[in-house]
């Protein structure tokens, strides 16, 4: 045994490597981003482990949901956007709250279940951070135990919002200082950005960490999957309907949709490709909150070399009108938006052009 442990080269890079891998921690790559062991960086990191400490939480949950009574359905009531709510839609935006609770870390807390952010008036004068989040997104995918994630994204509170409006939140997405999501699924993976490049966490049950499994991830230019709901394809814009006329008579496409934009998105960030949700005719606004989902994907596929478009602007340029503004999206690798974009100037053109 002696001689097995004298037998191993421990000044090995593969082995320092490897080692240093298993142990880079949410928490500690925050850090290392920002060089800096400040007390603003320390708090980003407090806050990220709090997410990951949530996403621990609601993947404990999901996982026995269908061991548990009165874990998965609907509760029979409906959000703010009047839409039917999920027991775990409930749970997981609670498990956010609690966290974050006594912290000391984040004054709001604004979530597309709840129609006005929830405040933490004792965490408000030290901290100076709002947590946008949708907890579950694809949750129509519970009951069936196909893969759902969360989704959120980090802003700096601008002034004291003294009348509870929250107006310091309807700016555009470049505002964003982090984002990121949690996918569940075979594996519980935990994706963020601080707008230094995309990063990935794999949760690891023995340890109860998310540890790094892939760093700087960057989006290929081109990819071969198209990820949109095709049921919706006559209630879309015509320029829509010319795109997938496109794929389907090309070669080298071939289309993949969950219904979670998150699995959906996490797919096409590691292989390329693009994801739609259109606006329909009647909802040329489409379903997709801009806080709570588009803007914080939007923030990792720039920074993952990507794009993500409304179809007449980037996401990241949108400003919402209200907190539960909607977009229509477009997203994955930057050749294939700006694809699907060519169609819809296409139609535009046309239409100036015949008046």
């Amino acid at each position: 045994m002696v001689e097995a442990y004298e037998s191993l080269d421990y000044d090995s890079l593969d082995y320092e490597y490897a080692l240093d891998r298993d142990c880079t921690t949410l928490s500690r790559h925050v850090l290392q981003q920002l060089q800096s062991f400040s007390a603003d960086a320390q708090d980003l990191s407090a806050i990220m482990s709090r997410i990951a400490l949530a996403g621990k939480l609601i993947a404990r949950r999901l996982s026995r949901a269908d061991l548990m009574e009165g874990a998965l359905g609907f509760t029979g009531s409906e959000n703010v956007q009047g839409e039917s709510v999920k027991k775990m839609d409930i749970y997981a935006n609670e498990v956010f709250i609690s966290v974050f609770k006594q912290s000391g870390l984040v004054c709001r807390l604004a979530s597309e279940e709840m129609e006005k952010p929830y405040y933490i008036p004792e965490n408000c004068p030290v901290g100076r951070y709002t947590l946008l989040y949708d907890p579950i997104d694809g949750s129509s995918n519970v009951d069936i135990n196909i893969n759902v994630g969360s989704i959120f994204a980090v802003r700096q509170q601008e002034g004291d919002d003294l009348d509870g409006e929250a107006r310091d939140l309807l700016q555009n997405g470049r505002k964003l200082i982090a984002a990121g999501y949690i996918l569940y699924g075979p594996s519980t993976m935990l994706i963020y950005s601080i707008g230094k490049g995309v990063h990935a966490f794999t949760l690891d049950p023995s340890l109860g960490e998310f540890i790094l499994s892939s760093e700087n991830i960057q989006m290929p230019a081109h990819g071969p999957i198209y990820s949109a709901n095709e049921g919706n394809f006559w209630q879309w814009d015509e320029s829509i309907r010319d795109y997938i006329r496109y794929v389907h008579r090309h070669e080298g496409y071939t289309a993949r949709y969950s219904g979670a934009l998150v699995g959906d998105f996490h797919r096409i960030l590691f292989q390329g490709g693009v994801f739609l949700y259109p606006g329909t005719v009647k909802k040329p606004e489409g379903k997709l909150r801009l806080l709570y989902e588009t803007a914080p994907l939007a923030f990792l596929a720039e920074q993952a070399g990507g794009r993500a478009s409304t179809g007449t602007q980037d996401i990241l340029d949108a400003v919402p009108a209200k907190l539960h503004a909607r977009t229509p999206l477009i997203i994955g690798s930057k050749e294939d938006v700006a694809l699907v974009e060519s169609f819809i100037k296409e139609r535009s053109r046309q239409a100036i052009a015949a008046h």
